[in-house]
């Protein structure tokens, strides 16, 4: 029985080891990310840092149509090829979907710098954006290509140089980079040269790591022509479907920023924007296990250990359950100190987006899991056709939602929150989709039972910390860092004395405990 046991804590092990690496990066990556939004959001007030989420949104379509799902590709093959030995497969893939990606970028930046003023003045309805646009498309080559060898790091699970290229370097060139052009008073212009700054850094740190580190992969592929067709027919056509699904699923994520930039303007899509980054601290927990959790996935999946994923995919989904629970209830009670700290009182009228948000946030952070043992289980058709319909969803509620005075002849309607409940909505359909799936075609819920007992040691400690809220009126920061202390107090007394961890929380939280002494 213990020998069974063996592989799963093993595995467990190596998510908890590899976790403490990716956190110590995640959680500098997200201090500098904050920062990096921060100084334009405070420097160059609402309006820029519209523009610069649109100019990002931009950026981020015309690098998923370059891609041509060939990413998504290399995630599932060369962990696959991997588990089974073949290293002239991995070798073959990778080179050639760099030939292929040189070409889409160079054709994609050149469209996108002559259509610059279409989509600025057509779209947008905004004249700066025109030179933004310009100055963009001379990174998309860089900015494509920076993925590869970023995949490649991760599929032979090196989280440790992944993490650091990815979420450390990337950032600090573009902190550093934006408050130099800032200290020279160069325009916004500052924040798109700073933002594909970072993409270079990655792009050229990543390349030498993986020739230090993983030499093979620049060694010439020795499958014959045959062999070579083969495996480019495999791959290709498992990758083609999933450059709809990301380009559908860029859209799904930007849907509500582009509506608000085409009927409110840039202004609004700012305020929203301070809303938007917030909610998505919940992605923080399933990203310290996602870097690893899907290569792993994917090897156990090529030697058939489909029990172990099983018991894999239910744990991560309770230790992410477990975290993010308390998250969600803090940020949806205290909404205004969490954008004020970060973007300054300005922003308020985000609060109530993001109490939705952070809702719709939630609900995609235990979900996440399923999307990943759909995409495992090769069916990237499934996942294109849940996206394409939770996109429609999306852009009928934002169309209804958001407001129209030209159709509607209202003169206040729900702007930015109207955006907000479309998205979490769709969200919340999409991911629910997701889950059930998993369950319909690998027969796996990523939830334990526990999970119960843990949703009501919430809901308990956080009606505790509502009651205190509504006795101390005051917004007084301190006050609330008092309350949150309290509540993550209360919160953990009961999760350790109801019992609520097992055998294996146990003996992750001491593998932690190891690896933080060994860091220290």
């Amino acid at each position: 029985m213990k020998k069974d046991n063996n592989p799963l804590d093993d595995s467990l092990k190596l998510l908890a080891k590899t976790s403490i690496i990716v956190f110590i990066g995640v959680f500098l990556s997200k201090i500098l990310a904050y920062s990096y939004r921060v100084v334009i959001a405070r420097y160059y007030g609402p309006e820029v840092y519209g523009l610069f989420s649109l100019v990002t949104m931009i950026l981020g379509f015309i690098i998923t149509v370059s891609c041509m799902g060939l990413l998504e590709g290399l995630s599932r093959f060369i962990p696959q090829y991997r588990g089974s030995k073949e290293k002239d497969k991995i070798t073959y893939i990778l080179s050639f979907t760099n030939k292929i990606l040189l070409v889409t970028s160079i054709l994609s930046a050149v469209l996108l710098f002559f259509l610059s003023d279409f989509i600025a003045v057509y779209i947008f309805h905004n004249t700066e954006l025109i030179n933004l646009i310009k100055i963009l498309s001379f990174f998309v080559p860089i900015a494509v290509l920076s993925n590869t060898f970023l995949i490649a790091l991760r599929s032979y699970e090196y989280i440790g140089s992944y993490s650091f290229i990815f979420n450390i370097l990337q950032n600090i060139i573009r902190v550093l980079t934006l408050v130099i052009l800032v200290f020279f008073g160069l325009n916004s212009s500052s924040t798109v040269i700073s933002y594909c700054l970072g993409f270079l850094a990655v792009l050229i740190t990543s390349y030498l790591v993986c020739r230090y580190k993983i030499p093979e992969l620049f060694v010439k592929s020795k499958l014959s022509t045959k062999d070579k067709f083969n495996v480019r027919g495999i791959f290709l056509s498992y990758s083609f479907p999933l450059l709809f699904f990301s380009i559908i699923s860029m859209l799904f994520y930007w849907i509500d920023s582009l509506f608000l930039g085409y009927f409110k303007g840039v202004e609004s899509v700012g305020f929203y924007n301070a809303a938007v980054p917030i909610a998505l601290l919940l992605s923080i927990m399933p990203e310290l296990f996602m870097q690893l959790f899907f290569p792993m996935i994917n090897r156990h999946y090529s030697n058939r250990d489909f029990e172990l994923i099983k018991q894999l995919s239910k744990q991560l989904g309770k230790w992410v359950f477990m975290v993010n629970f308390p998250i969600f209830i803090l940020i949806f009670v205290f909404p205004g100190a969490a954008i004020n700290i970060l973007f300054g009182s300005q922003y308020l009228v985000a609060q109530t987006s993001l109490r939705i948000l952070i809702f719709g946030s939630f609900v995609a952070s235990i979900a996440v899991i399923s999307n990943n043992l759909i995409s495992m289980a090769g069916k990237s058709k499934v996942v294109l056709a849940d996206i394409i319909i939770a996109s429609i969803l999306n852009v009928v509620l934002n169309f209804i939602l958001i407001p129209m005075p030209f159709i509607f002849n209202l003169e206040n309607s729900l702007g930015i929150n109207g955006a907000a409940l479309a998205t979490a909505i769709s969200m919340i359909f999409l991911n629910m989709l997701f889950f059930f799936q998993a369950k319909k075609y690998l027969g796996i819920m990523p939830l334990r039972i526990k999970m119960i007992k843990i949703f009501f040691i919430g809901l308990v400690s956080g009606f505790i910390l509502m009651y205190l809220r509504s006795i101390f009126i005051s917004s007084n920061i301190f006050l609330i860092a008092l309350l949150t202390i309290g509540f993550l107090g209360i919160y953990t007394i009961l999760v350790l004395s109801l019992k609520s961890l097992d055998k294996n929380d146990w003996n992750i939280i001491s593998t932690f405990w190891r690896k933080i002494k060994q860091i220290s």
